[in-house]
């Protein structure tokens, strides 16, 4: 018998702010910036990638690109990107 799993999609869960940011808030924990580019895409998915395109002043083709996985994109492309989701970062002492 063969078991045939449905394919898993991040952004479907992310449907809410406090979804996002606990999502947000685990990758960061973590640590890996390979990580933080997937979930900011996957984040951007969810809140649609046209409208975080317009938003951030990055086209489609330059969002897609600047958060694929082993893309190394600028610190500022990054801040545009959070800026465009509506989250913000903070820091706290460990």
């Amino acid at each position: 018998m063969t078991v045939k799993l449905l394919p898993f999609d991040m952004a479907s869960l992310l449907d809410n702010d406090e979804a996002i940011s606990e999502y947000l808030t685990q990758v960061l924990d973590d640590g890996d910036s390979d990580e933080l580019l997937r979930a900011l895409g996957h984040i951007a998915k969810a809140k649609g990638m046209a409208m975080i395109a317009k938003e951030s002043g990055l086209g489609r083709e330059s969002l897609y690109k600047a958060l694929a996985s082993g893309s190394k994109p600028r610190f500022d492309t990054i801040l545009k990107v959070i800026k465009a989701l509506g989250v913000k970062l903070h820091a706290e002492p460990i």
